[in-house]
């Protein structure tokens, strides 16, 4: 509504149904509470982090003792993975999931993510919130954004050359441009610390991410030489990239979009933009939860390892106000988005078709 006149009598029921939507959302946080899932998890976080721990120690222990062999290639991917499972315990504490405090959070968060993982903790934080806040808001969620990859239908319009071929076929061309989603994490850290003075602990970070980002390929190039290094090099960020790219994608690519001037409630904002992908104890743990990525959305502060009890709370809930809850499995979530990215790139999605859309204009 863009004028400031009172709304007519004949929409005042509107303001109490949205008032009843506000009310859900507590109650349902009531029911999570009451079930103990709101509670700290610490041995847990613990035991994550001594597992990543450990298994960075062997990969730098292989690094150093294989010599010059190409199964260092082998190590290389099992740095890529390591960094990515750092990243996800990064996640949960820049969440505030981990601590009670959020002093020992955001120094859990600021050690891992930019000594280790390499990823400026100030960058990721300015950016998630704003997609925690505005999931698949048109305008509002970074995560969105036209890039080399165009997600809203319409901005694929006047791509010409190199940048329209690759627009055409982006779909296809989705989990190979993931292999190079590493050096531009990197890159977005650097340019932050560098650039937005405003940032948290600015130098701390800038400190520990150079030692990373410089300390990392100069003990590769150092101990296996510039051939072997710059591959072994090449690999890592090329599994990092695509495990990241492969894990976050799935939770809001190919799901309704939302124009920035729709109003909507916070709890129903967040499941219908959420997609969870099913699947036992494996997915969860190299998912880092993330699969249960409505639960996520709707308890931003809950433990991970909390989210598949909060499931089936949050199902039932959904159910009883019919809300649309969206599950799939891995490999289907990943054909969603290979199709919606083609449908996207050749112009044939409306986001303002979506019927979830239509039901809250």
């Amino acid at each position: 509504m863009t004028t400031t006149e009172a709304p007519p009598r004949t929409e005042r029921p509107r303001r109490t149904a949205r008032n009843k939507q506000t009310r859900d959302y507590f109650d349902l946080v009531e029911r999570a509470t009451a079930a103990g899932l709101m509670e700290r998890r610490i041995g847990w976080y613990v035991g994550r982090t001594l597992a990543v721990t450990a298994a960075l120690a062997l990969a730098l222990t292989l690094l150093l003792t294989l010599g010059d062999t190409w199964w260092q290639l082998a190590v290389a991917a099992l740095f890529g993975i390591v960094f990515t499972q750092a990243a996800f315990l990064a996640h949960d504490g820049g969440h505030m999931q981990i601590f009670g405090s959020t002093r020992a959070n955001e120094w859990f968060t600021l050690v891992l993510g930019n000594l280790v993982v390499g990823l400026s903790v100030g960058w990721w934080n300015r950016k998630h919130n704003r997609h925690h806040g505005h999931p698949n808001v048109i305008g509002k969620d970074g995560d969105i954004a036209t890039g080399a990859l165009v997600f809203v239908p319409g901005e694929e319009v006047g791509r010409t050359g190199i940048l329209g071929w690759v627009t055409r076929r982006q779909g296809w061309l989705f989990f190979p441009i993931l292999t190079l989603f590493g050096p531009v994490l990197h890159g977005h850290s650097v340019h932050t610390l560098a650039t937005v003075p405003t940032v948290k602990h600015r130098w701390v970070e800038a400190t520990l991410l150079a030692v990373r980002l410089i300390g990392f390929p100069a003990l590769v190039l150092l101990t296996l030489g510039p051939a072997l290094g710059a591959a072994f090099l090449a690999v890592q960020l090329a599994v990092f990239g695509f495990y990241m790219g492969a894990t976050f994608a799935p939770n809001h690519k190919g799901m309704p979009l939302l124009p920035k001037d729709l109003s909507i409630d916070f709890l129903r904002r967040q499941v219908l933009t959420s997609r969870n992908i099913r699947g036992g104890r494996f997915i969860e743990y190299a998912m880092g939860g993330l699969n249960f990525q409505v639960e996520h959305h709707v308890f931003p502060r809950m433990a991970s390892v909390n989210l598949r009890a909060a499931r089936p709370l949050v199902q039932e809930f959904c159910a009883e106000r019919g809300i649309p809850y969206t599950e799939t499995g891995l490999f289907e979530s990943y054909g969603i988005i290979v199709d919606y990215l083609n449908r996207v790139g050749l112009g044939h999605v409306n986001p303002m078709d979506c019927p979830v859309v239509a039901q809250y204009r």
